[in-house]
């Protein structure tokens, strides 16, 4: 069984252990989701469970999104309800504003099935996947940590530069991946194997141990790890 849930990451603050020691944490609202779609190998080619996050106004749903959580009445419904057409099982939930899949087995789990934060309570550690903070146009001293030419006489105006990045006359040309100015942030990051610290499944928290990719109010996806 796939044990995953969808989240929203709420900051980071301190709590303190047995000892007295502070241990900083993230506090992430996880849940409650429901499973809006089962993939299965002989459909799909793949098994995996997609959790929705989020209720959405269905005034803010297209007809595709309330399509796949809920039957519509179309023409085309009708249709393949007359032609004998088998209709295609759906949660019968609100739209959702995030969805995701997490690959795996699906054994376990049913169609409009409401997943909670309890699923990780015998979690120890969690794979946090999410999108970093954008920081826009970014030189290579802030983006790739370079340190900078020096602050000497005969380098006049370009201290924070890259320097050369010429390649000899044999390429002729710059290798792809060359670390350059370029945009910083913003990317999809996965945090490996970070702690469960603790669960509260009243009020739908889950704690972790040290920092998650993204700002507060981001969504995240939580998997359990599969680093030993």
């Amino acid at each position: 069984m796939t044990k995953g849930i969808l989240g929203r990451k709420v900051g980071m603050t301190q709590l303190y252990d047995e000892k007295g020691n502070a241990v900083p944490v993230t506090v992430i609202e996880a849940g409650p989701c429901h499973v809006t779609q089962i993939r299965t190998s002989d459909r799909d080619g793949y098994e995996a469970v997609q959790l929705g996050f989020l209720d959405k106004p269905r005034r803010l749903a297209g007809p595709s999104v309330r399509g796949h959580i809920a039957s519509l009445s179309s023409k085309r419904s009708k249709r393949r309800a007359a032609g004998g057409a088998e209709a295609i099982p759906k949660p019968d939930c609100e739209p959702k504003r995030f969805i995701r899949e997490l690959r795996g087995s699906a054994s376990g789990y049913e169609l409009g099935q409401e997943v909670t934060v309890g699923n990780l309570t015998e979690v120890a550690s969690v794979d946090v996947t999410g999108t970093s903070k954008g920081r826009g146009f970014a030189g290579v001293m802030k983006r790739h940590n370079f340190s900078g030419q020096r602050a000497s006489h005969g380098v006049k105006k370009v201290h924070r530069h890259a320097g050369g990045t010429g390649m000899s006359a044999a390429p002729s040309r710059l290798f792809k991946g060359k670390k350059m100015a370029g945009q910083y942030g913003n990317a999809t990051v996965t945090q490996r194997n970070v702690k469960v610290y603790q669960v509260d499944e009243e009020n739908n928290l889950l704690i972790l141990r040290g920092a998650v990719p993204g700002p507060n109010g981001g969504f995240l996806v939580i998997r359990e790890t599969n680093k030993k």
